[in-house]
C-alpha cells in the first residue's frame, strides 16, 4: 500500500505541533514580560505562597526552591510547593501568579478535588502508556504491519490520552483559584490582576497543546489500524 519506511499518517499531527511550539513560545515570551513587571505590593512569590497555604491551615504543606525555569510545580505525596528560583525569589506579577497557581494545586489536595485525584490515580500507567503505546502501534505498522501491535498500542496509549485531557480541568481550576486568591489577599491591585491572568491564561495553552498532541496521535494510530483492516 505504501513505501516501507513510509507514515502517510504522520501529516495529521504536523498542525498540533505547530500550535504546540507557539503554546511554548507564547508562555516563555509572556511569563519574561512580565518577569520584569514588579507587583506593586512588594510580596515575594514564597511569601504568598506561604501565607495563602496559612490562611488554608495547611501548615503540613512546605514551600522550597528548586532549579530549573518554569519548573515550579506541587508534590501531593511529599507535600511540598517547590518553586523556581525566578518565582521563589521574585517580587513580580509572574512570579506571584505562577505561586499561587501552584499553591492552588496544594489547595485542590486538601479538598480532595475529584479532577485532581484522577490525575494522579492515572499518572503510573499513562507514564507508561506514553513512553511505550505510541512507539509500539507505529513500529507494528511500519515494520510488521502488525494489527495486534497497532491495537495494542493504542489501548495502551489511551491512558496517556486521557491523563492530558483530565489535566485540563485541574490546571484551569488551579488558575481560577489563583487569581481569586491574589485578589482576596491583597497580594496585587485590581490592575495587576489581568497581567497576572495573562500569564496563567499562556500557561495554560501549553496544557490545551499537550492535549490535542496527544489527541492527533490516538486519531493517527486509529487511523492506521484501520489502514492495516483494509489490507
Amino acid at each position: 500500500m505504501f513505501p516501507f519506511f513510509y507514515d502517510p499518517t504522520f501529516i495529521i499531527i504536523i498542525p498540533v505541533l505547530i500550535f504546540s511550539a507557539y503554546a511554548q513560545f507564547k508562555v516563555k515570551s509572556t511569563f519574561n514580560k512580565y518577569l520584569e513587571v514588579a507587583a506593586s505590593q512588594g510580596y515575594t512569590g514564597a511569601e504568598v505562597a506561604r501565607d495563602i497555604l496559612r490562611r488554608k491551615g495547611l501548615d503540613d504543606v512546605t514551600v522550597e526552591q528548586t532549579r530549573g525555569k518554569l519548573s515550579d510545580h506541587y508534590d501531593p505525596k511529599a507535600k511540598k510547593l517547590r518553586l523556581s528560583s525566578e518565582v521563589y525569589q521574585g517580587r513580580s506579577l509572574a512570579s506571584l501568579g505562577v505561586a499561587a497557581h501552584e499553591t492552588g494545586h496544594a489547595i485542590q489536595d486538601a479538598v480532595d478535588y475529584v479532577p485532581l485525584n484522577f490525575r494522579n490515580s492515572l499518572f503510573p500507567v499513562a507514564s507508561f502508556g506514553s513512553q511505550l503505546g505510541l512507539p509500539l502501534a507505529v513500529f507494528g505498522f511500519i515494520f510488521f504491519k502488525s494489527q495486534l501491535l497497532v491495537q495494542i498500542g493504542i489501548v495502551v496509549f489511551s491512558a496517556a490520552v486521557l491523563f492530558q485531557v483530565v489535566t485540563l480541568p485541574v490546571e484551569f481550576n488551579a488558575s481560577s483559584r489563583a487569581i481569586d486568591l491574589l485578589k482576596t489577599g491583597g497580594y496585587v491591585t485590581n490592575e495587576e490582576v489581568k497581567p497576572a491572568k495573562k500569564v496563567l491564561n499562556a500557561a495554560a495553552l501549553t496544557y490545551v497543546a499537550a492535549a490535542l498532541v496527544s489527541v492527533a496521535h490516538l486519531i493517527r494510530l486509529l487511523i492506521m489500524s484501520s489502514m492495516l483492516d483494509d489490507e
